[in-house]
């Protein structure tokens, strides 16, 4: 399984090899990427890059979020769906991070996860791109990819992770998760994959992909 597993990341990183986060934040304060993964559920990176500078303008750091109250934030995120929960879930965070850790974005993944609105998935993203943790996220295009790819059979994105992890070398696991990512976003599609582009379609099992082009 890992030699396919390598196979399939050999192949799909060649074909993005520019494939990185596509979320706008500021590199220099990791608490605006926090912001855009929480943001970002339900919806797309390129929504939340819509919103996201107007937001940041207005409040221009974590000190500032931790004052505001979620209805200040929700004209900023309305576009986004669930506006009011992330709002809330945004400033309650920012309050606990200048509360508890200095104004710091917590570094220990187990610690972020305990922070209002950050789940399993946010705090991969976080942790890998900012303090460059071994770490895979799993959304929906990883969790697609893997299992058409036959590399997990589980749906819980938790199990997905841990099976990820134990397939890829741990200095290779950010660049899956873009990999993974820009492949589902451009070639397997959820509704209609492009298999005939596809630069691992000699030896995908094409698990659970019924309508291709």
């Amino acid at each position: 399984m890992k030699n396919d597993a390598l196979y399939f990341l050999n192949k799909i990183s060649a074909r993005f090899a520019d494939a990185q986060i596509e979320l706008d934040y500021d590199k220099k304060d990791p608490f605006t990427l926090l912001v855009a993964v929480m943001l970002s559920a339900q919806t797309t990176d390129v929504n939340v890059n819509k919103a996201t500078p107007k937001l940041f303008a207005k409040f221009k750091d974590v000190y500032a979020f931790a004052r505001a109250k979620p209805e200040e934030l929700e004209p900023y995120v309305r576009s986004l769906g669930f506006f009011r929960n992330k709002a809330k879930a945004v400033c309650a965070a920012a309050h606990r991070i200048v509360e508890e850790f200095d104004g710091k974005v917590p570094s220990d993944r187990a610690i972020l996860e305990t922070l209002p609105g950050v789940g399993s998935k946010t705090a991969a993203v976080v942790v890998a791109n900012v303090f460059g943790q071994p770490a895979i996220a799993v959304d929906t295009h990883v969790a697609r990819i893997s299992q058409r790819l036959g590399l997990t059979k589980q749906k819980n994105p938790d199990k997905i992770e841990a099976e990820l992890t134990r397939l890829f070398p741990n200095a290779r696991l950010l660049e899956a998760h873009h990999a993974f990512i820009w492949h589902g976003r451009r070639i397997c599609k959820a509704r209609k994959p492009l298999c005939s582009e596809c630069p691992v379609q000699e030896r995908c099992p094409k698990i659970g992909v019924t309508i291709s082009a």
